[in-house]
């Protein structure tokens, strides 16, 4: 029998380990047979059901932590896309037949991610073992012998309760010290990342995310630069790797991109140099890196890639142009130094340049066509928000808002309405 021909909704409903299917909002998409026993409940009472409307905490108890526990862990889940076990824990479950009325149960718990074709999280499988039977068991003993276990079931049993909770608050001291680390990383690369120039412009958002379970710098970069006249110039690279060489390499390509663009005329020009610099700089070659410059009063876009995914031209209708006429190797892939190819095209009042790196669109396994028709149909849903709300409700789309496997990089540019930069100093 080959794979396409396992039934498997079947082996998921005969599955003996009790398993619910929770949707990212939480809701309860599928419930198999096993799990319908221990909880008393028909699937067709489960499904539909948010989560913690099916299994409030017991309001008879005030010591019940149930649902802030598992709430934290299935958010965990959605934001690491990591499988998540929890500690031995009380969540009583309500009676069926008996309104108002719970039932003690002990459960052990493991929250696992099943991600979609674009890496983000499509549903969780909440698996459970019901211990309540141990538990009572264990009182019951305890009774039985007048309050007296041997020493040696006395010290197995504080051992067993003592490690779950004791890998509990490992667990959360762990989380809290990597978001804290992951956050120092985070103001260290925007601080690499400062534009002076971007200040003046209200309407460019940008947006940095490093990879998931990366706590490092990395090689992703954006830019913006005030030209002298009535224009801007916006830049967006990719260098290869991760952590603090690829940090590195970032600044100074970065720096002397900045630097030539300020010195040269047109963005293929400015490019050349940086592919000039980058063969002096180790660990440079392959960088990828697109430069655009906008040209406000003719509203006029020109633009050179040095084998960068192509920027999107966004209208209010929805419709959408790909930049991708003028796209060349990557820095250092010729021998030889070569002219770069540079286009341009007129945008009109409203429209919106979207500028990012790879790991925006790219998904393992999957072509890049796939990944840019992705990115523009996100794009055609939320045309007519602002900058600021664009970039958020885009990461939120396709998936990324926590990150991805890949660093992001993220320029958002209202055109027509970004006001004339003052003068070059």
């Amino acid at each position: 029998m080959t794979t396409s021909q396992i039934d498997y909704a079947a082996l998921f409903a005969a599955t003996p380990s009790p398993c619910l299917v929770l949707g990212p909002d939480l809701v309860i998409v599928d419930a198999n047979r096993a799990y319908c026993r221990a909880t008393g409940r028909s699937r067709a009472h489960l499904v539909g059901q948010y989560v913690f409307d099916a299994f409030p905490d017991n309001p008879a108890d005030p010591d019940a932590d149930g649902v802030r526990t598992l709430n934290a862990s299935l958010h965990r889940v959605l934001s690491s896309r990591t499988q998540d076990p929890m500690a031995l824990q009380k969540y009583d479950i309500p009676l069926v037949h008996r309104p108002g009325r719970f039932e003690e149960r002990w459960w052990s718990t493991i929250n696992t991610p099943v991600l979609g074709v674009d890496g983000s999280v499509a549903w969780i499988l909440h698996r459970v073992e019901d211990v309540t039977a141990f538990v009572r068991a264990r009182r019951t003993q305890l009774r039985m012998t007048g309050g007296n276990l041997s020493e040696r079931e006395e010290g197995m049993e504080s051992e067993l309760y003592a490690r779950a909770r004791e890998l509990q608050r490992l667990n959360e001291e762990l989380r809290q010290a990597h978001a804290r680390e992951r956050q120092v990383a985070v103001t260290l690369q925007e601080a690499m990342l400062h534009s002076p120039d971007l200040a003046g412009h209200r309407d460019i958002a940008v947006r940095y995310l490093p990879a998931i379970g990366s706590l490092n710098v990395c090689g992703d970069w954006y830019d913006v630069v005030d030209l002298p006249g009535n224009g801007f110039a916006v830049a967006v690279g990719d260098v290869v790797g991760h952590g603090l060489e690829a940090a590195t390499v970032m600044g100074m390509l970065r720096s002397a991109l900045s630097a030539a663009t300020r010195a040269v005329e047109g963005p293929a020009k400015a490019l050349e140099v940086l592919g000039l610099y980058a063969r002096s700089v180790e660990g440079a070659l392959a960088t990828t890196a697109i430069k655009v410059m906008i040209n406000v009063g003719a509203h006029r876009i020109t633009y050179s890639s040095a084998g960068h995914p192509p920027p999107v031209l966004l209208h209010p209708d929805g419709t959408c142009d790909l930049l991708d006429r003028a796209t060349d190797p990557p820095l250092g892939a010729r021998p030889d130094h070569v002219a770069r190819p540079e286009a341009q095209l007129s945008y009109g009042a409203g429209d919106t340049l979207v500028l990012y790196t790879d790991g925006l669109i790219e998904r393992r396994g999957e072509d890049i066509d796939a990944g840019l028709a992705r990115l523009t149909d996100a794009l055609a849903r939320v045309s007519r928000l602002s900058p600021e709300r664009l970039a958020d409700a885009l990461l939120a789309r396709l998936g990324v808002s926590a990150g991805a496997r890949d660093d992001i990089a993220l320029v958002v540019v209202r055109l027509g309405g970004v006001a004339a930069p003052p003068p070059a100093r």
